[in-house]
């Protein structure tokens, strides 16, 4: 066990070390009128240290804890062949542990200005419930995925139009990055495992390809259900940005009941899946004492790693992020489309639900889909959408102009790559977008789409969308390594194949 908790923080430390040290970097040169301080340097330094042992403790209490808990879930559930009772529990569980989701309570106290925070969280949780409901109809019926995103996606956009019809435009970006902000840290090992669980004790050929798309499914629900939320809004939306929300001290002086906050949100979350799972424990699974004491080993380092990384996360990250944007964008604009894209290449790598994705893929494909490629795929998409934002905050335009083009691309995609690509595709697009990006990478936006504006009038309709961003672009990046792939694989058989017929035949030998 020690050996593997020093091999998860080395690898911690490894994924947060370079947005730390290009933070820090940047906090020393002068740019604008407030330069950082060194209490907010000393804080930010601090609590990324805290954040490396976050991410390694929970990382380690996914492997032991959450992702076999899912297993056993989705494989006991399955065995008992009564899908009623499988959807039924999918849907219980999808509202519940999703309302319990850290992530979402960030986003939900960042609107809370334009949206009821409590209604909002109900909603999304409603919605991922129907979806991961769906999403295991799917995987027990064996129907194609790619042909139920292209037709929730579509039902989307129409929604959008009609939003617009309506004049409700402003909406938009807090809809789709509720899809993003919903597949966090709890709920990404869960849900994934809960489908490997699922797909393999009913099998088939296709058992590897149809363990992937919940993340997927369960990212559509949300949207939608914020879209039709907003139909029934009265009037047009008003943020008020409200600074000291984002200031260091703020964040220090209220930091105890940031802890206690955090730690109950966590604590109801795995509470829900340690609840279902005692209840099959001893009506189905009957696992071993061992078993068990292992997976309440793991369960406790999953709650004190994750409420560590978001104590972390909300005290130094949320503050420094706001402040960081609002400086460089009244510094320089293009430098900070440049800093967004580099900014995006590194802070993916310190989300902890990336790790249990790539972790789950390469042991799913058996190692046809690499780690590293994986991690390489994730950080230059997520580095991508962030610029992409950035522009769009300079040039103010409507972020339809990304999300319809951007959807129709990646759905296109998914007629030309092994269908098994385009469900890990769609799964990264939810885990990219992570508690880090939420609280860290939202505020950074927040903080320059401010300054490049002189107040809040557009931080609703400029800002907001980012985490959307993040959410999308990984479905066009793991597709085209899915296309590289297949690509690669017919250029070497038509090599193989051209040497054999070119061959001499007096080379070779007959045997009599």
């Amino acid at each position: 066990m020690g050996k593997t908790l020093l091999l998860k923080l080395k690898e911690s430390l490894i994924s947060v070390l370079p947005v730390a040290v290009i933070v820090l970097v940047l906090s020393f040169i002068p740019m604008g009128e407030q330069p950082f301080t060194w209490q907010e340097q000393v804080t930010f330094a601090v609590c990324a240290v805290l954040l490396i042992f976050g991410i390694g403790l929970f990382n380690l209490g996914a492997d032991i804890a959450m992702s076999p808990m899912g297993e056993h879930i989705g494989s006991g559930l399955t065995k008992s062949k009564k899908v009623g009772v499988l959807i039924s529990v999918c849907f219980v569980m999808g509202v519940l542990i999703t309302v319990a989701e850290p992530d979402l309570s960030v986003l939900a106290e960042q609107v809370s200005a334009v949206m009821n925070g409590t209604v909002l969280i109900v909603t999304v949780g409603a919605g991922v419930g129907l979806f991961l409901m769906l999403a295991v109809l799917k995987i027990v019926f064996r129907k194609n995925l790619s042909s139920i995103l292209m037709f929730f996606y579509m039902t989307l956009f129409a929604l959008c139009a009609v939003l617009i019809e309506n004049g409700k435009i402003d909406f938009l970006s807090i809809a789709f990055d509720s899809g993003g902000v919903t597949t966090g840290p709890i709920t990404v090992p869960f849900i994934m495992a809960l489908g490997v669980g699922i797909a393999t004790t009913i099998g088939g050929r296709n058992a590897s390809e149809n363990s992937f798309g919940l993340i997927a499914m369960c990212s559509i629900g949300p949207i939608l259900a914020v879209l039709i939320l907003a139909l029934t809004a009265k009037g047009a939306p008003e943020y008020i940005l409200d600074s000291e929300l984002y200031s260091v001290s703020y964040a220090l002086a209220g930091v105890w009941n940031t802890l206690l906050e955090h730690f109950l949100d966590v604590l109801k979350a795995l509470a829900l899946i340690v609840a279902f799972f005692l209840v099959l424990q001893f009506t189905v699974l009957k696992l071993p004492k061992k078993k068990l004491l292992q997976i309440g080993i793991g369960l406790a380092f999953t709650l004190v790693g994750l409420v560590v990384f978001l104590v972390a996360a909300s005290v130094g990250f949320m503050p420094i992020g706001f402040k960081l944007g609002s400086q460089i964008a009244a510094f320089n604009k293009p430098m900070l489309a440049v800093f967004g894209f580099v900014l995006g290449l590194v802070v993916v790598l310190a989300e902890p639900a990336v790790h249990v994705l790539n972790k789950q893929v390469e042991e799913i494909t058996d190692g046809g889909v690499k780690k590293i490629e994986m991690l390489i795929a994730l950080s230059v998409a997520v580095g991508i959408s962030i610029c992409l934002s950035i522009i769009r905050m300079i040039y103010k335009f409507s972020i339809l102009y990304y999300l319809i083009p951007g959807y129709l691309i990646s759905l296109g995609l998914s007629f030309f790559v092994p269908k098994i690509y385009t469900a890990i595709a769609f799964d990264s697009g939810g885990v990219a977008s992570g508690p880090l990006t939420s609280s860290f990478i939202l505020p950074f936006a927040i903080g320059a789409c401010a300054a490049l504006n002189g107040d809040s009038s557009r931080i609703l309709t400029d800002a907001f969308g980012v985490v959307a961003m993040v959410a999308m672009t990984p479905l066009i990046t793991i597709q085209i390594l899915g296309f590289k792939a297949v690509t690669s694989a017919k250029v070497r058989n038509k090599i193989v194949m051209k040497r054999i017929l070119e061959a001499d035949d007096e080379q070779i030998i007959y045997f009599k």
